[in-house]
């Protein structure tokens, strides 16, 4: 069970946090519209966008087989 002195002291650890995260976004807001203009968006064709998620699941299939399915012959 938690004591009152851990429980007080993890509410002004979340509290500390929470409150100096807000003063992070509000800078970050104010900031953004100077930073958007530096970067165009570059429009990818379709079929690299399909090409790069084909390919990154059968990279994850690959670990997944290798790791949980793969039977080493010598065992």
């Amino acid at each position: 069970m938690f004591s009152k002195k851990m429980l007080w002291g993890s509410l002004t650890a979340l509290m500390l946090l929470t409150g100096s995260s807000g003063v992070t976004l509000a800078e970050m807001s104010a900031h953004s519209s100077e930073q958007t203009s530096q970067f165009h968006r570059i429009e990818q064709p379709l079929g690299l966008k399909v090409g790069v998620a084909i390919a990154g699941l059968a990279l994850v299939g690959l670990e997944l087989w290798w790791f949980l399915l793969y039977k080493n012959p010598d065992s």
